[in-house]
């Protein structure tokens, strides 16, 4: 944990596993520098998202995933928005077409 109890990069790495979305499958780990939040529910549960560069309010409108695992299958998309008591938790909130 860092100084203001937030898990810091040994801890993602270790909670996470290490999955990052849409990371290459042979090098899915996170990397240095670099900012993760936690993709929560839906198809793509439990992996991390590189949210390095986005602003808070840009995570609260919600990112569109693109993902061949939700109920639309290939060309599918997952919706996940920032969760409001927690800064780097992201909620699925729908599948779209």
């Amino acid at each position: 944990m860092d100084a203001m109890g937030s898990p810091g990069w040994a801890d993602w790495v270790e909670i996470m596993g290490g999955r990052v979305y849409s990371a290459d499958h042979d090098d899915a780990g996170p990397r240095p520098g670099r900012v993760y939040g936690e993709l929560v529910g839906g198809p793509l549960d439990g992996l991390l998202l590189d949210i390095t560069g986005h602003t808070e309010r840009e995570l609260r409108a919600g990112v569109e995933l693109p993902t061949e695992i939700g109920a639309h299958g290939p060309g599918g998309r997952a919706l996940y928005v920032l969760r409001a008591a927690e800064g780097r938790r992201l909620d699925w909130s729908a599948d779209l077409p």
